[in-house]
């Protein structure tokens, strides 16, 4: 890894976390700048339109503690696709690192993405293995074994476990990530397949870990209808699809 020390975004999502998530981020965020390196990175925390549990308080709060917090907000409720363009859209640094509100992962494997890209790779995208599999709902678990066989065996992708919340990238990566449409968790596949086809970005697969502890949150079945309806067009059609609630 280069010496230098690269300027880094941490982008997270937010809505309606659980009761007490901002006292969880802040000493999450603070024990992974230790690692990074004191004035590495700043925070970036977006607002998806959230109808509990994020008041002002709370934002002052985690200013407070994580000075240089760049909060963002909006009234309705878009999608983790859509805040997470949201937030790298305003993005400054060198690098740029998203995952989730109750950050899931080891700290060692966010810096293990950031190194990655201090290695010069434009896009550093996490995987699990299949480990992973033993801590996850039956439900979960299923969707996310068909989801990894359509994109082995159907869209011949050599990366399949693109849903893995935990991804970064430079500023190329930055650019390719935000022509993504998708507004909700297919996303994240249109981010792999999008930097799939440019020969001119360079993608490497990081292995990562979930903390002890982590809680999944329901599967919403809306949700996952109209994702589905994404899967299909990317699948067959192989063009940005245009479905979103």
């Amino acid at each position: 890894m280069s010496n230098h020390q690269h300027s880094l975004d941490i982008v997270i999502p937010c809505f309606n976390p659980d009761p007490g998530w901002e006292d969880n981020l802040i000493q999450y965020y603070l024990n992974l700048s230790k690692e990074l390196g004191k004035g590495c990175s700043t925070l970036i925390l977006v607002n998806d339109g959230s109808t509990t549990e994020v008041t002002d308080a709370q934002i002052d709060k985690i200013k407070a503690a994580i000075p240089g917090t760049n909060y963002l907000e909006y009234p309705e409720n878009k999608g983790k696709g859509h805040a997470l363009r949201t937030g790298v859209q305003s993005s400054k640094s060198e690098f740029a690192i998203f995952t989730d509100v109750d950050f899931p992962y080891e700290i060692d494997s966010v810096v293990k993405v950031y190194r990655q890209l201090c290695d010069g790779t434009d896009i550093a995208l996490g995987y699990r293995e299949q480990d992973y599999y033993s801590t996850v709902p039956l439900f979960r678990k299923l969707l996310s074994q068909a989801l990894r066989w359509v994109l082995r065996y159907i869209l011949k992708l050599s990366i399949t476990d693109t849903q893995c919340g935990l991804k970064g990238f430079n500023k190329s990566g930055k650019q390719v990530f935000l022509t993504t449409t998708i507004n909700r968790f297919l996303f994240d596949l249109e981010f792999v397949m999008l930097s799939s086809k440019d020969t001119t970005i360079s993608t490497k697969p990081v292995l990562v870990k979930l903390r002890e502890g982590v809680v999944f949150s329901k599967v919403n079945m809306k949700v996952l209808c109209v994702e589905l309806l994404n899967l299909f067009a990317l699948t067959f059609y192989k063009r940005k699809p245009p479905h979103n609630v």
